[in-house]
C-alpha cells in the first residue's frame, strides 16, 4: 500500500510512521509513505495557502490551486482513494478501516483551517471522512489514528495473519475479556474455563461474553448485529440479570 499526506506540517507524521507496527510495515515493504507540504504548490511568493470567504465569514478557508497543483505531482488513477478528513463526513469505523485496507493508494488530504473551498471536494475527494462529533486543528491526527486501523489490517503487517479478526468491532462485537499468567493475581484468578483445554467451552463462553460485554458498553451494536437463536437466548437472559442489578 502507498500513502501519500497533503499537510502543512510533515513533522507530525515522523513519529507515528517510525514506530511499531506502521515502521514494521515500511521496513517490510508492505507500505511506502510520502509527506507532501502543499505550502510548496501555492502560487504567490508568499506561499499562501488560505483565504477570506467569498460572501464573509468566520475564520480562513483552504485555497484550491496548492491542493490541486499537490495532487497533480501524484502518481493516482481511478482507484486512488482520496480522503478529506472533515466532520461531515461519514463516521470512521472498522468496516470503513477493512474497505480502505484493499485500496493499493490512499492519499488523505489535512486542512488546518475554517473549512475548504468547496471546488476541493467536489472534484478531487473519493471519500469524506470524520473520526467523531469533536473539533481538531488539523486533519493530521485523524489520518494517523486511520492509517494505523488501516494497515494492521493489511496481510503479513501483524505477527499473527487473524491477530485483528477477534479485535473489538471486527466480528460486529466487541472483545471477550482476555488473561495471562499469573493464575492468580492479588487474590483475583482467571476464570476455571479458560484454563479447562476444552476448547469448545472456551469458544463457547467467549462468544457469551462477547454479547454481554457488547450489551452493557455498546448496546447500539446489536440493532443491526444478525443474532442466532443461541446468540437472543444469551442476549435476553443478560439483559433480565441486569434489570434486577
Amino acid at each position: 500500500m502507498r500513502i501519500d499526506y497533503l499537510t502543512l506540517f510533515p513533522k507530525m507524521f515522523e513519529g507515528v510512521l517510525n514506530q511499531s507496527i506502521l515502521k514494521r510495515a515500511r521496513e517490510k515493504a508492505l507500505l511506502t509513505t510520502q509527506t507532501i507540504n502543499f505550502r510548496d504548490y501555492a502560487n504567490n511568493k508568499h506561499h499562501q495557502v488560505d483565504d477570506y470567504p467569498f460572501g464573509g465569514g468566520q475564520g480562513m478557508v483552504l485555497k484550491p490551486e496548492p491542493i490541486f497543483n499537490a495532487m497533480r505531482d501524484l502518481d493516482t488513477n481511478e482507484q486512488t482513494r482520496v480522503i478529506l478528513m472533515t466532520p461531515q463526513g461519514r463516521r470512521f469505523d472498522q468496516q470503513c478501516a477493512e474497505s480502505l485496507a484493499k485500496a493499493e493508494h490512499i492519499v488523505f488530504i489535512c486542512g488546518h483551517y475554517e473549512g475548504y473551498d468547496e471546488r476541493i471536494r467536489t472534484h478531487l475527494v473519493t471519500d469524506e471522512i470524520s473520526v467523531g462529533d469533536f473539533v481538531l486543528t488539523g486533519g493530521e491526527l485523524p489520518a494517523m489514528v486511520m492509517t494505523d486501523a488501516i494497515v494492521r489490517l493489511l496481510p503479513d503487517v501483524l505477527g499473527n495473519q487473524v491477530s485483528h479478526e477477534d479485535d473489538s468491532f471486527s466480528s460486529g462485537l466487541l472483545e471477550y475479556p482476555q488473561y495471562t499468567r499469573p493464575r492468580v493475581f492479588e487474590g483475583h484468578t482467571v476464570p476455571d474455563v479458560l484454563l479447562s483445554g476444552n476448547h469448545a467451552n472456551i469458544e463457547k463462553w467467549r462468544r457469551e461474553q462477547s454479547l454481554k460485554r457488547t450489551l452493557e458498553k455498546r448496546p447500539d451494536l446489536l440493532e443491526s448485529y444478525p443474532l442466532t437463536k443461541e446468540d437472543k437466548k444469551i442476549v435476553d437472559s443478560h439483559k433480565r440479570a441486569l434489570k434486577k442489578d
